[in-house]
């Protein structure tokens, strides 16, 4: 799969936009869902995709970065992972409030572009990794942040099993979650909720309550 130009693609199709829930950060955003993914599908050339995540700022990215920059003990000289990490917007968040390091992963091949043209826009530094870092033990890291990650039953699964090896070795874990259908209902720390602004065209209500959990 190969992008001829993703950079280039992501200018042309985006606009550099101030996130709802934190509006310190200014992030290259889509407008609308439909005409990305199918500008995506086109680009990619195949059909089926599963969205441009990399092109919205989600409510539980939202949620987790709000939380971040108002709580930055969290993440002030740590090295951070934002896993699964779509427009990076919660990487540039935990180095605004102060990280020593953020290593953004993702397997969206549009998502490193992304990430480094939010990064630019942002004056900070991010580093990326493309790797399906559930296919090895979670890396050596202070703090794991993980927004909008429960879509999908397998993938809650999985993602949630790795998440709880990483804190088993002693690393902190926060999610960001607006409420999805496979977001566990228990056995997490509840630490913050937020109303957070979205659209119909992402979810199903305007605003969001986006909640913001630590793995005990």
């Amino acid at each position: 799969m190969t992008i001829p130009d993703p950079a280039a693609f992501i200018h042309a199709n985006t606009r550099l936009q101030p996130v709802p829930h934190a509006p310190e950060i200014s992030l290259w955003l889509a407008d609308e869902i439909t005409p990305i993914w199918r500008l995506t599908e086109e680009e990619l050339g195949e059909l089926g995709l599963p969205p441009p995540f990399w092109a919205f700022a989600w409510a539980g990215g939202q949620a987790l970065g709000r939380y971040l920059l108002d709580h930055p003990h969290e993440v002030t000289g740590k090295r951070v992972l934002d896993f699964a990490t779509g427009s990076g917007l919660v990487g540039v968040a935990a180095m605004r409030a102060g990280a020593a390091s953020v290593l953004c992963a993702d397997i969206d091949p549009f998502c490193q572009a992304a990430v480094a043209a939010n990064a630019q826009a942002n004056g900070v530094a991010l580093d990326f990794t493309g790797q399906n870092l559930l296919d090895a033990p979670p890396p050596s890291v202070d703090l794991i942040c993980a927004g909008d990650i429960c879509y999908e039953k397998p993938m809650t699964e999985a993602v949630l099993a790795w998440l709880g090896q990483a804190r088993a070795a002693g690393t902190r874990v926060l999610i960001g979650d607006p409420g999805r259908t496979y977001f566990p209902r228990s056995g997490l720390d509840f630490l913050a909720e937020y109303r957070v602004p979205t659209t119909r065209e992402l979810e199903d209500q305007e605003i969001k309550r986006a909640s913001v959990w630590a793995l005990p």
